[in-house]
């Protein structure tokens, strides 16, 4: 392939999971070899939807899609499916390159031979360095941000002409995401990332694909991730001064109208040219771009609890040369109103200190009789996916009123035939926001959050860190998006590592 080469391209593409729901409407754009290229949208905009498209997973309604035959594709996912976390690592790797030519993505057949040195390299790449039992450690064992490199190694080790990269800096820590971003300025292939990482994304993008979750298209952009944004708010600005001074010449051919015609007689042929003309200029107004909606600023109520809320005396971490959990001894009481950050590097055992603390069954950790726990998880496991949004909003708690609940979930731009959809149908970014409508219906006493930036659009995030911070129970956060946790209240930090 030519170095100006379209690999992949979209022509008048429309595509809905319902009918008379549409996702993509007749979209079109076109991807060249060698380039790093963005999807930007809001959450449920049709982002993995495309995805699913170039790799064959969905199928369009009308258009078709081009790709030049032999092509290799590899998906990184978002999250590790439930079905494989029993699987160990070389039979993981092994179900990747056998899942990618089932579907088509590459031609080799029959035993991936010589796996064991290629999974060595690519956990090299992804900064997992393990130990000599490594390809048989189950993957469950892995905290978050390690499954999390885990899935991005997965798609490395196939050495694709054509990277798919869903969300892959979840859970991810300071040095996984700097790995990351160096390994993309490095790869010499095809790359498109979906990511709500400003930073991470203005480091080696050089084209944008944005999806307007409005009108259903993609529009197409050259240039690095800020320079998009700009050009994106220019355009807006512009087309809303357009449209500005259209409506003011608008209304000044109404007001001439409506004078001739209280004149009479031929007067009122001039009355029907100012309406004419009126009718005109409002035919020749654009339709504005409209922003990402943004959740509405909300609060977690929480019931008042007198003393401790919860008291750790003793914690486990896993050290990271034996992978064996070492105790560690500390004396932590929070009461309402103090918030403490948890801190550590990926695979230390943040998650698992976390769940065991929500589940009390943490060894030297007590939470006072009475406490109700709200539990944020990073893979949404305390959301039950066979359950519809409605269900699981109602059920929070015995005394939710259906106005109160739909109330609050509209302002997680929960609304309409997405209360009717199954927990497992949304996307991530979705569930994410399911997720905090039930701990704003739920008003815990404890809250307990991990990795709650994972999938959500950049602009809620703002809102759900002011909410946080004002939060008056007691909290813990876990979180590797530097940013994020700036703008909430901390008043107590236990670094795990340290």
């Amino acid at each position: 392939m030519s170095k100006d080469e379209v690999i992949v391209r979209f022509e008048n593409i429309s595509f809905e999971y319902e009918p008379n729901k549409p996702i993509l409407e007749e979209v079109s754009f076109s991807v060249r070899k060698n380039s790093k290229i963005t999807i930007m949208g809001q959450n449920g905009g049709g982002k993995s939807t495309t995805f699913g498209l170039i790799i064959g997973k969905l199928k369009s309604e009308e258009g078709n899609i081009f790709m030049p035959s032999g092509l290799t594709i590899a998906l990184s996912r978002q999250v590790i499916p439930r079905n494989e976390l029993d699987l160990t690592v070389r039979a993981f790797f092994e179900k990747a390159f056998s899942d990618a030519i089932s579907a088509g993505l590459r031609k080799d057949t029959g035993k991936i031979y010589d796996i064991d040195p290629r999974i060595d390299t690519v956990l090299e790449v992804v900064n997992l360095r393990g130990h000599e039992k490594m390809h048989e450690r189950i993957i469950r064992s892995f905290s978050g941000g390690q499954q999390a490199r885990l899935l991005l190694a997965s798609a490395l080790i196939q050495d694709p002409d054509l990277l798919l990269l869903d969300e892959p800096t979840n859970n991810l820590d300071k040095a996984g995401i700097q790995h990351l971003t160096q390994f993309l300025k490095d790869y010499k292939k095809t790359v498109m990332v979906i990511s709500h990482e400003s930073d991470f994304l203005n480091a080696f993008t050089d084209g944008v694909l944005y999806l307007d979750v409005y009108t259903k298209k993609i529009e197409q952009y050259v240039g690095d991730y800020f320079d998009v944004v700009k050009q994106i708010a220019v355009q807006a600005e512009k087309e809303n001064r357009k449209n500005a001074l259209l409506s003011k010449q608008i209304q000044e051919n109404k007001d001439k109208a409506n004078f001739f015609a209280n004149k009479g007689g031929q007067m009122r042929l001039v009355a029907r040219r100012m309406r004419d003309k009126a009718e005109e200029l409002e035919e020749s107004k654009v339709d504005t771009r409209k922003e990402d909606k943004t959740i509405r600023s909300f609060t977690i109520p929480f019931q008042n609890v007198i003393g401790d809320i919860l008291k750790i005396t003793e914690f486990s971490i896993i050290n990271p040369k034996t992978h064996k959990p070492v105790k560690r001894k500390v004396e932590l009481a929070l009461r309402k109103n103090q918030h403490l950050l948890l801190k550590g590097p990926n695979g230390i055992g943040k998650s698992t200190l976390l769940e065991s603390i929500a589940q009390g069954t943490a060894s030297g950790s007590h939470i006072a009789p009475g406490v109700t726990v709200g539990y944020y998880r990073q893979d949404f496991s305390t959301l039950n996916f066979e359950d519809t949004v409605y269900d699981s909003l109602i059920n929070v708690t015995k005394d939710t009123k259906e106005e109160t609940m739909r109330a609050v979930a509209a302002g997680f731009l929960i609304t309409g035939d997405l209360m009717r959809s199954k927990i497992g149908s949304l996307s991530e970014g979705q569930k994410g926001l399911v997720a905090f409508a039930r701990l704003v219906l739920q008003k815990p006493s404890l809250l307990i959050l991990d990795e709650p930036t994972n999938h959500i659009n950049f602009r809620h995030l703002p809102v759900i860190a002011e909410a946080l911070s004002t939060y008056e129970g007691a909290m813990i956060l876990v979180s590797h998006v530097p940013d994020f946790v700036e703008k909430i209240r901390i008043d107590e930090v236990l670094d795990l590592e340290k």
